[in-house]
């Protein structure tokens, strides 16, 4: 089984083509978006000319399926609102170059799967975790996204295209290439990470409902400004953190939405997204108890209402044992001694997967630790080696 190094780069920057846009290498291609819908079709343009058998489940998933039951490859392929080109598509085109070469070498059987709405735009990794049955589709058909557009109503754009769900017991495992997304790799000088496991993840929004007034004639002492509840909220919680956290935990306050939004109304609601991550189920439980604690007296001081939405997150996952070794045996062999180890901070599919199959991950260095932004990049022969490896442990593993 032989990989091809410039049909893959080729196939990625064709794939980069769909939702071009800004500086650099930017990509903008979100769930269910023309530009995602145009890229899937072609993907399954070009799962076909590979000998694959193309098919989209209700949700949008793409599948390449080869016969019998294979080694499943993939990741995503949609966008953040403003991402790279490399986040999810990277593991997709890796995937169908390993499973091109696959076919043509007469075997191992290998399957691709581009993910949807891994990125979040109604919910955490949608896609997969529907799959997976994580979640529900009745429970996902009633999430939105932040402009209040329904799943339900988004996915109905491929309701033409979609077929059932794929069984998954037609896999034996799930490998899935993805760039680091941070910065280990890129400053150590290493050319791949192998995965120990994935950390687990909250997400919900919160909202203060205090009282819209005129921004000229409120005095501040009578003010209920949803806003600086929010501002407060931000303040309490890193204090309140410190002594419960540790230095590989994160949290973040990513978007906020105020109403009526305007320069001379005193804000009277202000909703906001509540994230956290750590590789540790009791942690990231205690992280709950402490931001509802908060919200709640901050709420109380400042005489707001308060509400939350739906609380969404996937549980840390470690790395299948056989299927890790196979990655770093063929670490070792691409890149003899430079290669390492390594947590993923940031989510993936194969957290869902996890689920109904063993799974694995490898990762690429990512130029600067940046992703989710335009200027999102990796060395091609970085990308090379990455396929080289993927490709490698694939064929230890058939």
């Amino acid at each position: 089984m032989k990989v091809d190094a410039e049909r893959f780069l080729a196939d990625l920057h064709k794939l980069r083509g769909f939702g071009a846009a800004g500086v650099g290498k930017g990509v903008v291609r979100p769930a269910y978006s023309k530009a995602d819908i145009a890229a899937r079709d072609w993907l399954a343009e070009r799962m076909q000319q590979a000998g694959l058998t193309p098919h989209f489940d209700p949700v949008g998933n793409l599948f390449g399926l080869t016969e019998g039951r294979s080694l499943l490859l993939g990741s995503h392929s949609d966008s953040q609102p403003e991402g790279g080109w490399l986040d999810g598509a990277l593991g997709v085109i890796a995937a169908l170059e390993v499973a091109r070469a696959a076919q043509e070498a007469g075997g191992p059987p290998i399957s691709v799967v581009s993910f949807e709405d891994e990125e979040g735009r109604f919910g955490v990794t949608t896609g997969s975790a529907v799959w997976a049955g994580s979640t529900p589709l009745e429970v996902a058909d009633g999430l939105t996204d932040r402009d209040g557009t329904g799943f339900a109503e988004a996915r109905a754009v491929m309701a033409d295209r979609a077929g059932d769900f794929i069984d998954p017991a037609r896999f034996t495992g799930y490998v899935e290439m993805h760039i680091e997304q941070g910065p280990v790799l890129d400053g150590s000088g290493e050319k791949v990470g192998v995965v120990t496991d994935i950390v687990g993840i909250r997400d919900m929004r919160i909202t203060f409902t205090g009282q819209q007034n005129h921004a000229g004639t409120t005095p501040m002492h009578l003010r209920r400004d949803a806003f600086q509840a929010v501002a407060a909220f931000n303040a309490a919680i890193n204090a309140r953190f410190c002594n419960v956290v540790t230095p590989a935990t994160v949290w973040t306050i990513g978007h906020v939405s105020l109403h009526p939004n305007a320069s001379s109304i005193v804000p009277g609601r202000a909703t906001f997204s509540m994230q956290w991550r750590d590789g540790d189920s009791d942690r990231l439980a205690r992280m709950e108890r402490i931001i509802r604690d908060t919200a709640e007296e901050i709420a109380q001081a400042q005489g707001m209402d308060l509400s939350y939405g739906p609380m969404l997150g996937l549980e840390p996952v470690a790395m299948d044992a056989t299927l890790r070794a196979a990655l770093e045996a063929g670490a070792e062999a691409v890149a003899p001694g430079n290669w390492r180890k390594m947590p993923s901070g940031a989510l993936h599919d194969a957290t869902n997967v996890a689920r109904l199959m063993p799974v694995a991950m490898l990762f690429t260095p990512s130029i600067g630790g940046i992703s989710h932004a335009f200027e999102e990049d990796t060395d091609e022969a970085d990308l090379v080696a990455g396929l080289e490896v993927l490709a490698e442990a694939a064929a230890r593993l058939g």
